[in-house]
């Protein structure tokens, strides 16, 4: 049996409706996990879907429950300690379902296919991706008869949540997470028809700017010119943490630097948007980048939500506190402890003093990247390729956040991230989708990836 069976094997689980009748069902279990009513559904997804499967494949398998976080799922295959050996990453849980928001016929919790895709809440997100994984993993167990190497996996039901607990599980469990790589998939591919490697993820800090003025509004014609207005106030005061044209303007907030092996990566990559992507704004950003360099490999600040009065109803009158919901996307070098001090630092130096700075979480995703010379990514490239016949694209870091810490810097592994989605999948959005072009593909590359593995020993 060779290399091109496994691919085969693996292919046939799509071609064959498996993929579809494993995803759609579950799709269905409702995994909502900012919704504590789905609590027994969280449970559930683990011992009813991802358990058995594991288990047929020969892993031993425990749920396990740290206080105050979902549950958690363990699963190892040893075959020889002499072999190298890979851990896998999926998460389980969802955002909102937002039933009502679906395009008619399509619902968040009944998988359908229509126009080349696969709609339903998690189909992008993470369960689309792990079951490409999982069916790719038994393709190769099933044509070699062993995987050739060995296989750890970690799955969670709160990344949608921040991940609580996880960090705390990864420090515990070093041992027993140990291995020589991560091999996940999560996030979308830089375009849809193009293959990609990630090697690690910004970080992400929310904090609220919040300014009251005073403990009521009051009449704007009787008033207005007179007292000072907070939504006003607090424009300015972003105005001052980053400019009109979305350069981030605290040197905190920005990596010292773009290293030369990060622009030597990006040198090649093209920000593009597909079909229902939006229309990129070359204007916009860090002057002298790429949107790539932008996205991949620099920081931005944004506006995530902005009240002040009452915006469902406005009336005649100056309001008397204004909010905004900011969100920091940093890379590399840059350090989140220092963040939430130099905001402060900065609005009292600019006369903002009077605006108060809160971290809304704890807990902060921190940036990572894998050197784009690592031996690995060689190696993943030259597997993808030979399987696609097409080069993936690799990124030192994608833009968005995954909690990469706990295996970058807790279990201290390189890190490679294969998504099976692309930008316009709609992941946190009403008629969340997978294309059926990408989950195929997707299965042949990891049944490649999977079989390469088990020749390195």
């Amino acid at each position: 049996m060779t290399r091109q069976d496994a691919i085969a094997r693996a292919t046939r689980y799509f071609d064959s409706g498996t993929l579809t009748a494993d995803l759609a069902r579950r799709v269905a279990f409702r995994t909502e996990s900012k919704n504590k009513e789905r609590a027994g559904e969280i449970e559930a997804y683990l011992r009813d879907e991802i358990a058995p499967f594991l288990d047929g494949l020969g892993f031993s398998v425990d749920i396990e429950r740290r206080e105050g976080a979902p549950p958690f799922l363990f699963a190892q295959r040893l075959e020889n300690d002499a072999l190298p050996t890979v851990l896998g990453y999926g998460h389980g849980d969802v955002v909102d379902g937002m039933d009502q928001a679906w395009e008619p016929g399509l619902s968040p919790w009944t998988m359908t296919e229509m126009d080349g895709r696969f709609y339903g809440r998690g189909t992008a997100d993470n369960k689309g991706q792990h079951t490409i994984n999982l069916a790719a993993l038994q393709a190769v167990l099933e044509t070699r008869g062993r995987l050739g190497f060995n296989a750890k996996f970690l799955f969670e039901m709160g990344e949608e949540r921040g991940s609580p607990g996880l960090r705390q599980i990864c420090a515990d469990e070093r041992a027993r997470l140990a291995a020589d790589l991560l091999i996940a998939s999560d996030g979308p591919r830089l375009k849809e028809s193009l293959p990609t490697i990630f090697l690690g993820s910004r970080g992400s800090l929310p904090f609220d700017l919040v300014l009251k003025a005073r403990e009521r509004e009051y009449h704007s014609g009787n008033w207005g010119g007179a007292l000072a207005n907070p939504a006003i106030q607090l424009a300015h005061a972003i105005g001052s943490l980053v400019g009109p044209t979305g350069q981030v303007r605290v040197d905190e907030l920005k990596p010292p630097h773009m290293p030369q092996s990060v622009r030597q990566a990006l040198g090649d990559c093209v920000l593009e948007s597909d079909d229902d992507g939006p229309e990129i704004n070359a204007w916009w950003g860090e002057p002298g980048l790429t949107p790539a360099e932008r996205v991949f490999g620099w920081s931005s600040l944004e506006v995530l939500a902005f009240e002040a009065g009452n915006p469902a109803s406005p009336v005649n009158a100056i309001p008397s506190r204004a909010w905004a919901r900011m969100q920091l996307r940093f890379v590399d070098g840059v350090e989140p402890a220092q963040v939430i001090p130099a905001v402060r630092a900065h609005l009292l130096k600019h006369g903002f003093g009077m605006v108060d700075v809160r971290q809304v979480q704890e807990d902060v995703y921190r940036a990572t990247r894998l050197a784009p010379d690592n031996p690995w990514v060689d190696w993943a490239v030259t597997s993808i390729l030979a399987t696609t016949g097409k080069k993936p694209t690799v990124l030192p870091n994608f833009g968005g956040t995954l909690p990469n810490d706990c295996f970058a810097d807790i279990l201290k592994m390189p890190t490679l991230w294969i998504p099976h989605s692309y930008p316009a999948c709609a992941q946190h959005a009403p008629n969340e989708h997978l294309p059926r072009s990408i989950a195929r593909e997707g299965l042949a590359i990891m049944a490649g990836l999977y079989w390469d593995l088990g020749e390195r020993s």
